[in-house]
């Protein structure tokens, strides 16, 4: 019983912490939605806009994780290979990106791919045309970019250990019986870390549904994706705070959507 009463007591700090600075916040959310009855999500439903954003996010949410799964596992894979030596500094560069707010990733790209970036000047003195150039950044595929920037580090320090703990043995097994490289890796690896990358990239996927930051400083609203929608409901521009409540819910119930899917992915692999 003393025992109970300690770890009680030690786990009331976190308790209290969880509940005022999640469970109350959201609770509100979702009352607010809920103050007019259905007439909020009525409003967001029958906006073109929100629409439009819930396609944006779903395309954006799809395939910048997708990318960013591909070249962060390529990445993790090469890591693997290396001594710890190594390993262990270019480790500390990759997850560098992690600290940054979002604010600082969307100007580091202004000033690199921006219309007087870097990168575009330099294309330019080569002939290319500038104002095309570095308007690319400011487009959705400019935004993935950008998402794609914060979202392999993710894909590296999720990968990493599940590609560390392979037995590449069953690898070298398989060449030894005739099998070429390309189809060991497909029959006898991927089977194995498939639950890993969907669990991977579906917390990617969440983490680019919601981000908030780096899509406001970098495209404002030009870009139609849903957090930019409910960020349009309580700016100056509008104030329906019941519809954006309504939308904060949606957009958090995709969230959960897809989180649930790498706790199932998660599950199976156990």
């Amino acid at each position: 019983m003393r025992s109970r009463a300690l770890l009680g007591g030690f786990a009331l700090p976190g308790a209290v912490f969880f509940l005022f600075f999640f469970v109350l916040p959201l609770g509100v959310v979702v009352l607010e939605s809920a103050s007019e009855g259905i007439a909020a999500y009525r409003r967001v439903f029958d906006d073109p806009a929100f629409w439009a954003g819930l396609r944006g996010t779903l395309v954006l949410g799809t395939l910048a994780p997708l990318f960013s799964l591909l070249i962060g596992t390529l990445v993790a894979r090469h890591l693997v290979s290396l001594p710890e030596s190594r390993r262990v500094p270019m480790l500390l560069v990759i997850s560098l990106p992690l600290t940054f707010s979002g604010l600082i990733v969307a100007y580091g790209f202004i000033l690199v791919f921006g219309r007087s970036g870097v990168v575009t000047l330099s294309l330019a003195a080569l002939g290319g045309d500038p104002a095309t150039i570095g308007g690319l950044i400011f487009s959705p595929a400019g935004l993935g970019f950008a998402y794609a920037y914060y979202l392999i580090p993710r894909v590296v320090m999720l990968m990493l250990p599940v590609l560390a703990n392979f037995d590449y043995a069953q690898m070298q097994a398989a060449e030894s019986l005739g099998a070429s490289r390309y189809r060991a890796v497909l029959e006898v690896m991927l089977p194995q870390i498939l639950p890993a990358l969907v669990t991977t990239y579906s917390v990617v996927a969440a983490v680019a549904i919601g981000a908030y930051g780096t899509a406001l400083a970098l495209v404002g609203t030009q870009v139609a994706i849903l957090p930019l929608v409910l960020y349009s409901k309580i700016s100056e521009t509008g104030s329906d705070f019941p519809a954006a409540a309504a939308a904060s819910v949606i957009l958090m119930g995709l969230c959960c959507l897809v989180i649930l899917l790498a706790e199932l992915a998660s599950h199976r692999r156990r």
